[in-house]
């Protein structure tokens, strides 16, 4: 597969449509992860107008990108910025954990389900925040 695959993304368009797919793939993927660890279905509550879950979940998707971008600054291949962009989602995923444990007086997930807008934002904030201090660590 290599074989074939790596001719395609010798030429510019076809290494931006490579990372372009690959993004679009990952962003899924990391989207999908987050929906397994949140309490809220996060596109149910979107339909239903809770902007304290789109601004979270806007703020995961931005960041999820952020990363990616640095990721394919750093490095010359879609390989590469493949691993490190995973590596850049795992700590967004801690980030969102510690986010949960270090606020103990309150529970982030039910406050977001319940339109705390408040809380939306600074979840949006913070994943947008981590991303960039993240991707500025890629190598």
């Amino acid at each position: 597969m290599k074989d074939y695959v790596d001719p395609l993304l010798a030429h510019p368009v076809g290494m931006m449509v490579g990372y372009f797919s690959v993004a679009v793939l990952q962003l899924i993927v990391f989207l999908w992860c987050f929906e397994l660890v949140t309490k809220y279905k996060c596109w149910d509550e979107i339909k239903r107008g809770n902007m304290a879950v789109a601004m979270a979940t806007g703020g995961k998707i931005f960041g999820i990108c952020n990363v990616m971008r640095f990721s394919i600054e750093a490095h010359s291949s879609v390989y590469g910025s493949l691993g490190w962009s995973l590596i850049g989602f795992l700590l967004l995923m801690v980030a969102y954990f510690l986010f949960e444990f270090l606020t103990p007086v309150f529970n982030i997930d039910k406050e977001i389900a319940s339109d705390n807008r408040a809380i939306g934002l600074i979840s949006m904030i913070i994943s947008v925040s981590l991303s960039y201090v993240i991707g500025a660590s890629i190598l």
